[in-house]
């Protein structure tokens, strides 16, 4: 079983950059077998990672960014691959 984990957060006015470096510069606990580093309109990152078993069951996840830095609260999603 494989586990994509999507995190999406919107930048306050003004700080998509701050966002970006920060969303950039977290740790994972575990490598995942990919992670991707999207932005898109209005300061919005994306970030998605795919998770083997065995983390598959609780893949890590980011944590919230600083307040300052987000117009709302992060959006979080889990997709299990079908294969």
């Amino acid at each position: 079983m494989t586990v994509a984990v999507m995190w999406e957060a919107k930048a306050a006015p003004g700080r998509g950059a701050e966002l970006l470096a920060w969303a950039r510069s977290q740790p994972l606990p575990h490598t995942p077998l990919r992670q991707d580093l999207l932005r898109a309109p209005e300061d919005r990152v994306l970030i998605i990672t795919w998770w083997p078993a065995p983390h598959a069951h609780q893949p890590p996840e980011l944590p919230d960014p600083p307040p300052h830095l987000t117009a709302r609260p992060v959006h979080r999603w889990r997709f299990e691959a079908v294969e």
